[in-house]
């Protein structure tokens, strides 16, 4: 009630306000110079007429001050009006009070429209909601302008007799908008569904996936993207709708599957827990097709490859190819997501963090997330294949320890590539040998000391300066320039998908990749060359399998994405791989 009586200007009546006022003139603490120029700015005017025994001064009199509403009310008034400045947040002009409101988050609107009659009718301003629209999901387009972009026609529009349309062959399958306001769309569809807006990945077994949840116009639609076609990596990716949600003149909102080639049709969604949730479809004949499994084999086929099962001439990538399908059909009637973040940019990374599309060989392109982590640079993957599956660190970057390539004779020769990067790998493995015995002896002099507080010390602080002499960080990858573009060639012997990769790169350094046998069996870490091409696009040396992977940056807007702070993103990580192994 206080905050209510406060904000319009409810407490003491007219006559007791009056009251107080007068014995407050009464006590005469200002001075006649400090009241006239109070009274001059506010009524000019009365500089030469005034009445009464102060008349002579080149100040407003009190007739003045009663008329204009200044300055302390005297006992010669015989009327009071109130004064001009506003004494409570009520008191302000409406426009003044609609631009107010419209800077506060909508979920404290509700609260205002409490406080009293006049917040409450304000507060239907569309003004104010379209504002909240705008800003805390992006909606920047008119109400009764807006379109769907990115669906084809067919899932929006349908043959339909309706007396509203009086052109065309076809109609939008969607309410009529015309008496729907920004309040009816922040309520039922924006707020409620708020928290699943974002990146998303599906659990769909070992392959993944990459889910973006988006307002669209007035949807809220979740995009699947998928890769573009093996092997055009650098090719932007390719966008299919799985669900949308919209609003009927009930001004209730309406899950709808977009799966399959027979449009929209019901679906649901559902909350599990926080940073997960499900979708379901309610009608599962919409995504069959009249030519049974063959048909559908080849129409997803056609889809996720841009090709023919006769096109592909490799055996064991039409197993692979055949596999995946059978494994994904499954889940077309219920996925459950959980959220992911883009890592957090840090000014020492050596390039922009975010998602990049790569080729893995006869399991095509596949989507991974590039972050930093103080000296290593690491891949994770969103997508993923039946020997090495999402959520696994396929790339390990070790930054300190960067790699200088010979001239261009000499990269052609994958022997004396191996010979450099071999050379690092068994320093490497050294190096974890001395500092695991090095923290071996300190546990165990630690343990032996007992009560021998002062050896024990001594024994720790020796072992740690050993410590600190190995693990030495090697040249700082933070540079005021970009290193100058050396020539790069892939050696001799070493597959390609794409044969079209960059001739000059900028820094080269030691890595690992993870390789597995069918069904993540026998995982390992086995070394490589990470190659910086540019800022988008990099690539990684898989010396054992002689084979060669390109990475190109993935140049979508991705909104509601980024990771809170670092900590947050690196349990997102430990979760990822905890989901797939």
């Amino acid at each position: 009630m206080a905050v209510c009586a406060r904000l319009c200007g409810v407490g003491q009546s007219r006559r007791a306000g009056r009251r107080q006022r007068q014995n407050q003139q009464g006590q005469g603490s200002d001075s006649r110079h400090g009241r006239g120029e109070e009274e001059r700015i506010v009524g000019p005017e009365g500089g030469g007429g005034g009445g009464g025994p102060e008349s002579g001064d080149a100040t407003a009199g009190p007739s003045d001050a009663c008329e204009y509403g200044s300055g302390p009310v005297r006992r010669g008034c015989t009327e009071h009006t109130g004064p001009p400045h506003p004494q409570s947040l009520a008191d302000l002009p409406p426009e003044l009070l609609v631009e107010i409101f419209s800077l506060l988050p909508g979920t404290a609107l509700p609260n205002v429209a409490l406080v009293c009659k006049k917040f409450k009718q304000m507060l239907n301003t569309e003004t104010i909601w379209r504002r909240r629209c705008m800003e805390e999901f992006g909606m920047k387009d008119d109400l009764r302008k807006m379109e769907v972009g990115g669906v084809c026609s067919r899932d929006l529009y349908v043959k339909r007799v309706n007396p509203r349309v009086k052109s065309g062959r076809f109609m939008k399958l969607l309410p009529d908008y015309e008496h729907m306001d920004y309040r009816d769309v922040y309520t039922h569809l924006l707020h409620p569904y708020r928290h699943i807006l974002g990146l998303w990945q599906p659990d769909i077994g070992p392959y993944g996936g990459l889910l973006n949840v988006v307002v669209d116009g007035l949807f809220i639609i979740g995009w699947m993207y998928l890769p573009p076609h093996d092997p055009r990596v650098e090719d932007p990716m390719r966008r299919r709708p799985l669900f949308r949600i919209h609003l009927w003149e009930s001004k209730k909102a309406t899950v709808e599957c977009m799966y399959g080639h027979k449009g929209p049709h019901k679906g649901d969604i559902q909350t599990v827990k926080k940073d997960e949730f499900s979708t379901k479809c309610n009608q599962t004949d919409y995504h069959r097709m009249p030519g049974g499994r063959q048909e559908e084999f080849r129409t997803w086929l056609e889809e996720e490859w841009g090709r023919t099962l006769e096109e592909i001439f490799h055996e064991h990538m039409q197993e692979l190819i055949l596999m995946k399908f059978i494994y994904t059909s499954q889940y077309d009637n219920c996925l459950t997501y959980r959220r992911i973040y883009l890592p957090p940019v840090m000014p020492s990374d050596l390039l922009q963090p975010g998602l990049f599309k790569g080729t893995y060989g006869s399991h095509g392109l596949e989507i991974v997330m590039l972050s930093f982590h103080e000296t290593s640079a690491r891949a994770t993957k969103l997508t993923g294949d039946p020997n090495v599956p999402a959520g696994q660190l396929t790339l390990d970057v070790d930054l300190t320890r960067p790699v200088v390539l010979p001239d261009l004779e000499q990269q052609r020769n994958i022997e004396e590539l191996s010979r450099l990067v071999l050379g690092v790998h068994e320093e490497v493995q050294r190096e974890a040998e001395q500092q695991a015995k090095g923290t071996l002896a300190t546990g165990r002099s630690a343990a032996e000391a007992g009560c021998g507080g002062a050896s024990a010390e001594e024994g720790m602080e020796a072992d740690h300066g050993v410590c600190l002499d190995s693990c030495q960080p090697g040249p700082s990858t933070t540079t005021t320039s970009p290193p100058e573009p050396k020539p790069f060639v892939l050696p001799l012997g070493v597959m390609a998908r794409n044969e079209v990769y960059p001739r000059t790169c900028r820094e080269c350094f030691y890595g690992t990749g993870l390789i597995a046998g069918h069904g993540f069996t026998s995982p390992e870490r086995t070394p490589g060359l990470f190659v910086l091409f540019d800022q988008d696009r990099f690539g990684f040396i898989w010396l054992e399998l002689k084979s060669f992977s390109l990475y190109s940056r993935l140049t979508d807007h991705l909104a509601h994405a980024h990771a809170p702070n670092m900590e947050r993103f690196e349990a997102m990580l430990r979760n990822m791989q905890s989901w797939t192994s």
